[in-house]
């Protein structure tokens, strides 16, 4: 088990009353990509600080990089790049400005030559004389991501990052992970997009604070054991209020111009919907359930727990 950069056991955070993270536990490997989903206030923040030392759990126990996350914080911290949310550099600094005082907040001896290949790296070189206020939402979370590089960290943590960029951006983002990822550098990134998820390696949902799943996005299509057909045709949006309502479906999905229909019990959902299969208007088709009709159905199965 040496190649798990992070091993963690029942980790407990509450705020208050809140209890915001419950009985908390996971193993990420060595350049393993994990995906972090669930809707907000699920607890995906809260964990991911407790993990790199910026925030001490309740209780629980665990390490990182080998590190304790309880005692060894401080240890931990500088092993770790930590990209939040919100873009969090100097917007009135240039680019190159914001890296090199980045650098010398990391204590670094040879901090030209480290700014020069995170310019160069993260495809910065050419503006690194424009200031970070006026880079696009792409651009801005490229220069985060090369500050998060900038002292060679051994794991990266990423709170939704690709929040409000481009399609292309995105894509390019995700490029720049997995060439990260390739070099052995581990990566845990938050994301409420789907296609984002399934370019990890493996995947944890959390509701309310719990862990619902956890496994490779094919694992946990597996687990959920869920049955999906799709429709298209004529007068969806009636036809989905119609679907909604029987027991038997446990929830419809549009996407584009079809339906997917989803139900646990195979032969109940098949029975529910052939009285809709009118050969007309409407065409079905089995399908392989999403990762979205998973999720949801994970989601519709949650509640929160009294504190």
């Amino acid at each position: 088990m040496s190649d798990l950069v992070i091993d963690v056991h029942g980790l407990n955070k509450s705020f208050g009353a809140k209890h915001v993270v419950r009985d908390f536990s996971l193993q990420v490997r060595r350049g393993e990509i994990y995906g972090f989903l669930g809707p907000n206030g699920s607890g995906k923040t809260t964990s991911i600080r407790m993990i790199c030392g910026l925030l001490r759990p309740d209780s629980g126990s665990g390490t990182c990089l080998g590190h304790d996350v309880i005692r060894d914080t401080a240890a931990i911290k500088r092993e770790v790049g930590y990209m939040t949310q919100r873009f969090s550099l100097w917007e009135d600094l240039t680019i190159r400005e914001n890296l090199e005082f980045v650098a010398r907040m990391y204590g670094m001896k040879d901090r030209r030559s480290a700014v020069g290949t995170a310019l160069r790296d993260l495809g910065l070189k050419g503006r690194e004389n424009q200031l970070a206020g006026t880079l696009s939402g792409g651009w801005k979370q490229r220069l985060a991501l090369a500050a998060c590089m900038l002292h060679q960290p051994k794991l990266l943590l990423l709170d939704e990052p690709t929040a409000g960029v481009d399609p292309k951006a995105r894509r390019d983002f995700w490029q720049e992970i997995h060439e990260v990822a390739a070099r052995g550098i581990s990566v845990l990134v938050s994301t409420h997009y789907m296609d984002e998820a399934e370019r990890c390696h493996r995947l944890a949902y959390l509701a309310f604070g719990e862990l619902l799943a956890t496994g490779t996005p094919e694992e946990v299509r597996h687990a959920r054991k869920l049955h999906t057909w799709e429709v298209s045709g004529t007068g969806l949006a009636a036809l989905s209020s119609r679907l909604e309502a029987l027991p038997a479906v446990s929830h419809v999905t549009a996407f584009g111009d079809t339906l997917h229909v989803t139900g646990e019990d195979e032969a109940a959902l098949q029975e529910a919907i052939s009285g809709f299969s009118d050969g007309q208007s409407l065409l079905w088709r089995k399908a392989k359930p999403s990762l979205e009709d998973v999720f949801i159905s994970l989601m519709g199965g949650a509640a929160p727990r009294e504190p």
